[in-house]
């Protein structure tokens, strides 16, 4: 299966540090392989591979990248990019027609993206055509791309794994019990 990564394009570290975490452990959570980002942040880069280390998986952050080459060198290697924006077509009618058998670049930007960005993008999805939480469609768009399947990935590694349970919390260290993955 192909792999799924995020764009995060306009990232403002002074504004936009608790959205871009959470869009970082949005993807992580729904199967995506990693994000960039195009502004460098340290701060985000060690408090989204706390969260790796802490709760296993192998997601990956980089920051400071060049988002136009990065553009250019994921299409060039045959990934194609889809572009989150309350301005294309309903997710439900794309999602359904994209294939997972080549990489996939999900596009959520931070701030006004450029115009070039709607021509670069193989797909321009909208979940809903009204403004509200990149997190929340990103999140929407993975759950359909995945057919709901995340909800039952393994993260393995990690210091912790919490055991569903229906009252109160039962957070226990793999290490420390040997009948768990």
């Amino acid at each position: 299966m192909a792999e799924i990564w995020i764009l995060r394009l306009g990232h403002r570290p002074e504004r936009d540090k608790r959205i871009t975490t959470h869009v970082a452990l949005t993807a992580r959570t729904f199967g995506a392989k990693g994000i960039i980002v195009s502004t460098k942040d340290e701060v985000l880069e060690d408090s989204v591979m706390d969260v790796v280390h802490r709760f296993g998986g192998d997601f990956t952050i980089r920051t400071g990248v060049s988002w136009h080459s990065f553009l250019k060198e994921f299409k060039a290697k045959g990934g194609r990019i889809a572009h989150l924006t309350m301005y294309g077509m309903p997710v439900d009618d794309v999602a359904k027609n994209v294939s997972l058998d080549k990489d996939l670049l999900i596009v959520v930007g931070a701030e006004k993206v450029p115009a070039e960005l709607y021509q670069i993008a193989d797909f321009n999805i909208s979940v809903g055509n009204q403004p509200h939480s990149e997190v929340a469609a990103l999140a929407i768009l993975l759950d359909r791309l995945s057919q709901g399947s995340w909800v039952e990935k393994e993260f393995e590694g990690g210091t912790i794994k919490v055991l569903p349970c229906a009252r109160g919390k039962n957070v226990i260290n793999p290490a420390e019990r040997e009948d768990m993955p």
